[in-house]
């Protein structure tokens, strides 16, 4: 681990009485090294006659990278022809409910560090993000002013993360516009209309972080995860879930 730190030109873990974890630059080269180790097997099943093929009902979070998706499925789909992707994008908790049910083989969801709890048995975390406070490109917020909030739906679990908190830390708001999906919410930022709370891969054009002092409370991170495969679930879906994996990084 020195060399490849060395290497690398960086501290990759930290080590602590708690343990070992691995640091923001370790967690980046985890993501390559498998993605690495699935192309190898992918590969060497390939050469084996074993192409991935079948039928997938796939659901992705609305906040997940919503600016490339389509350019990632695309990809996906040159890269396996014989998979006929069924794609559904979600609110995070529809999503949860829908996986539940039996709707869709395999799911991508959303988890606020600190307040929702990966299910036991969930997959690697495929990607980790900051929250940040935006506006149009300029906008700045008057201290003690009502917040203009510019938000999902009240069943979207940002939206009630983000009302508590600001209850919490007192700070007065307006919910000023209710946008169906995350396009919506970014056509509204940059035309001016108010403040949204969005991750980093969800940040649009014509949109900034709010510059300091603006008043609002810190935010955490978020991790985008693959819900837990079921049980009995059928070994093209596994393999999909590990493909889907390599793809979506």
């Amino acid at each position: 681990m020195r060399k490849l730190e060395e290497r690398a030109g960086q501290s990759l873990l930290t080590r602590s009485k708690a343990g070992v974890s691995p640091t923001e630059a370790g967690a980046r080269l985890l993501v390559h090294a498998r993605r690495i180790l699935a192309l190898s097997d992918e590969a060497f099943r390939d050469l084996h006659g074993e192409t991935l093929a079948g039928e997938l009902r796939l659901a992705v979070t609305d906040y997940f990278r919503p600016g490339d998706l389509t350019q990632l499925l695309a990809r996906l789909a040159q890269g396996h022809p014989r998979v006929r992707l069924h794609v559904s994008i979600l609110k995070s908790d529809e999503l949860r409910a829908a996986y539940a049910r039996g709707d869709f083989d395999v799911a991508l969801a959303m988890h606020i560090a600190g307040v929702s709890t990966p299910p036991p048995g969930s997959p690697a975390v495929l990607r980790r993000e900051s929250l940040a406070w935006l506006g149009a490109a300029g906008m700045r917020v008057v201290r003690g002013e009502p917040v203009r909030r510019l938000v999902l739906p009240d069943t979207c679990s940002l939206h009630q993360f983000t009302v508590a908190l600001l209850r919490r830390r007192h700070v007065p708001y307006v919910l000023a516009h209710v946008a169906s999906g995350v396009a919506g919410l970014q056509s509204a930022l940059a035309a001016g209309l108010g403040v949204a709370c969005l991750n980093e891969s969800a940040i649009g054009e014509g949109v900034a972080r709010l510059a300091a002092p603006h008043g609002l409370p810190a935010l955490p991170r978020v991790a985008f995860q693959f819900l837990p495969g079921r049980r009995g679930e059928t070994e093209f879906v596994a393999r999909a879930r590990e493909m889907l994996a390599v793809q979506l990084v």
